[in-house]
């Protein structure tokens, strides 16, 4: 059997019995994630499209001794196409949410070629001391998320989500240095400092953050430098009847002033019998295109290299919808529609609970659209480009 044959079988087989792995491993903080995306996707500018197949295993370790704590998260990753050059991978194909500047090196390539990828890396390993439950400071890869609405989020500086990824359990580690101050238990004050490595230079972000309550509000915001530039970002979510609603700005000094910011609505209501949840929300980004013709400069820009683009547009809306056919089964549909080129993502599928720690999906990205990608034009539209692709995936949580 050839290596990359064997890696590709080497972590299902490994994880079949999820219950019976963790039964064998003795230490209680030890846990594990293992991920499996076979799909299928039409051809396209990104490649010839074809079947694919994609795997995460992933190992995550907390154990503490008194006011110090240890937080480790180790992947493996194995992406296979049997077409050589063919678009492998998590989410859309071809997606644009490109992410580094990590100093620290902590990924390394196993096997490369035509047809597989298989990689591994730290996502998280940092070092954290606290202070009784007062003060906490935390160096090393680690995840901080600054996020207030739901999926679109162009306030939060550090890697964010892409929107259409249906397998968003973890967020991704930034290389940082973080002091946490709670001076009750609604509010809280950190500072974070980030020095980031680029391909085109190296960017130092500096921010100062405060999070509290008032009322029935929760109200934060942020300020300093984020990649060299000045930032300012205010926050605010809170209960109108049934329903959340949420917003977040940022202005940021790059090439002049640029207004980022997202308002959203989400509730859960009952239909039928069963719940239905619903969220709506739009962004509007000066860092994005106002036009189909602005695109290519977009994915040129130094926010883009930085990964701080969720979606290429100025004027973006989301819609999501999740509704309990069953208990164990949920139907979910997701619509990322660009107001600038008119081109959207539709993203219906279906969720399935097998147990407690194993999860069934199924789904379709269909990119609607402006389609016609010519070497003068490789991005006619945003979401018209992105390929019909049908995915199934196994998750297992041990």
């Amino acid at each position: 059997m050839t290596r990359p044959l064997a890696a590709a079988l080497l972590l299902p087989a490994l994880l079949l019995t999820p219950s019976q792995v963790g039964a064998q491993i003795p230490l209680p903080w030890l846990s594990g994630y293992y991920l499996n995306v076979p799909l299928w996707s039409d051809a396209s500018s990104f490649g010839p499209g074809g079947f694919a197949d994609s795997q995460r295993l992933r190992l995550m370790a907390d154990p503490s001794l008194g006011p110090v704590a240890f937080d480790m998260a180790y992947e493996q990753l194995i992406a296979w196409s049997a077409s050589a050059g063919g678009g492998v991978g998590f989410g859309v194909p071809g997606a644009i949410a490109p992410a580094g500047g990590e100093w620290l090196d902590l990924q390394w390539v196993i096997e490369d070629d035509e047809n597989l990828r298989w990689t591994h890396r730290f996502d998280r390993l940092n070092l954290t001391a606290a202070a009784g439950d007062v003060l906490a400071a935390t160096v090393g890869r680690q995840t901080i998320s600054w996020a207030t609405t739901l999926l679109l989020t162009p306030a939060d500086p550090f890697v964010p989500f892409d929107p259409a990824d249906p397998f968003r359990e973890y967020r991704g580690g930034v290389d940082a240095a973080r002091l946490r101050v709670f001076p009750g238990p609604l509010s809280e004050a950190e500072i974070v400092v980030r020095p980031a490595a680029f391909a085109f230079g190296n960017a130092l972000s500096v921010l100062g953050r405060y999070r509290g309550v008032l009322s029935t509000w929760e109200l934060s915001g942020y300020a300093g430098l984020l990649y060299d530039d000045l930032a300012f970002s205010l926050a605010a979510s809170g209960g109108v009847g049934a329903a959340a609603v949420r917003g977040e700005i940022q202005l940021r000094e790059e090439s002049g002033i640029a207004v980022r910011g997202t308002v959203g609505i989400d509730s859960r209501v009952e239909a039928l019998g069963r719940d239905l949840y619903l969220v709506f929300e739009y962004q509007h980004d000066g860092f994005g295109a106002s036009s189909a013709d602005e695109l290519e400069g977009v994915v040129r820009s130094a926010p883009f290299a930085r990964g701080e683009l969720q979606v290429l547009s100025a004027d973006v809306t989301v819609w999501q919808g999740s509704y309990d056919l069953h208990p164990l089964l949920s139907a979910q549909l997701l619509v990322l529609w660009s107001l600038n080129d008119l081109s959207a993502l539709l993203t219906p599928g279906i969720r399935y609970s097998l147990t407690n720690e194993a999860t069934a999906q199924g789904g379709i990205f269909l990119g609607l659209g402006n389609g016609d990608a010519r070497p003068d034009d490789p991005l006619p539209s945003e979401f018209g480009i992105v390929p019909a692709t049908v995915f199934a995936s196994l998750a297992l949580f041990f």
